[in-house]
């Protein structure tokens, strides 16, 4: 290694892999999982491709703020190479709870957007089960497979 490759910052090669894997996987989420919106059977097609991409703009902006709250909160100047895992936990906690709120909001209160009767919901907290399965698979992978490639050949994130 190159004292050069030492100074190195790895953090922002992870958040620029962060970013466009978290868009990917919000992208095919959302194509995915429209159909169980009444949109899928009372829009336009302008209207459900408008959703769709305005939803994976909120999904990224979400996931960006959630990974830099948790940066905030729980990063070292090292990160990625240590505190991969609590930035994780606090991540994926903001990004789920922010969901979990914003379901309610625009389902119960505002009245945005809704499920349709093939949409599985959850019992009590009347939350859609496919958004909250996104805000703990689509951040998992996103956050692992951006550090993924950090590992090879460059030590491993720690904890």
């Amino acid at each position: 290694m190159t004292s050069q490759s030492l100074d190195t910052p790895h953090w922002l090669p992870a958040l620029r892999r962060f970013a466009l894997f978290t868009l990917l996987g919000h992208l095919l989420w959302e194509v995915a999982h429209i159909p169980l919106y009444t949109i899928w059977v009372e829009g336009t097609w302008g209207e459900i491709v408008f959703a769709v991409v305005h939803c994976t703009g909120g999904d990224l902006l979400i996931a960006m703020s959630s990974l830099l709250l948790a940066l905030f909160l729980f990063g070292t100047g090292t990160w990625p190479q240590a505190r991969v895992y609590p930035v994780f936990g606090a991540m994926l906690a903001i990004g789920f709870g922010y969901t979990v709120f914003s379901e309610w909001l625009n389902i119960e209160v505002r009245e945005a957007w809704a499920y349709r009767e093939i949409m599985p919901v959850i019992p009590f907290i009347d939350a859609g089960l496919t958004p909250m399965l996104q805000w703990l698979i689509v951040p998992f992978a996103a956050y692992f497979g951006a550090l993924r490639r950090l590992s090879k050949g460059k030590g491993a994130p720690g904890a």
